[in-house]
């Protein structure tokens, strides 16, 4: 029997990702309960990297719009192995990735009681995307909806210098 190596690939990140998220939140730091801004931090640092080498031999993007249309096709596929759903923007510093089956939410029930629980398996992706967007030079922050499972609004607001 032979096993397509990206399915691999793919079983493997997602038992990463659970694993660090279980490992973050079980942490115990002065009797206190690991929170999910390490799990962002994680991803930010996994996502300045990863950028610079997806990007090493493109030239400078000329804008914003640019940047995150790369982010939303090219960075994307290169970890979720598909391009975001939909890019929104008020062209004014604000963008809002659509994703309307976010990988790490599918495994998690629809259930509105679960809703409470999805914020931490969005944390590393919110990092990762802050972290690549900071390495381009574009300071940001990164927060995630999430109104109903498994779909996920990505909400980034660039900071003007």
């Amino acid at each position: 029997m032979s096993v397509s190596k990206g399915l691999v690939d793919d079983v493997l990140f997602e038992f990463l990702h659970a694993e660090l998220v279980s490992y973050v939140l079980n942490s115990s730091k002065d009797g206190k309960k690991g929170d999910v801004t390490s799990l962002e931090y994680i991803g930010f640092s996994s996502g300045y990297r990863i950028i610079e080498r997806l990007t090493k031999e493109w030239p400078r993007f000329k804008d914003e719009l640019e940047t995150m249309k790369f982010i939303c096709t090219d960075f994307w596929s290169s970890i979720y192995k598909k391009q975001i759903d939909n890019l929104r923007t008020n062209h004014q510093g604000v963008y809002v990735l659509h994703e309307n089956s976010f990988r790490f939410l599918r495994k998690i029930s629809s259930g509105r009681q679960y809703l409470e629980a999805a914020p931490k398996f969005v944390a590393f992706t919110c990092g990762l995307i802050r972290g690549a967007l900071a390495n381009l030079g574009l300071d940001c922050t990164v927060t995630a909806e999430i109104q109903q499972m498994p779909a996920c609004k990505f909400h980034i607001q660039v900071q003007k210098n």
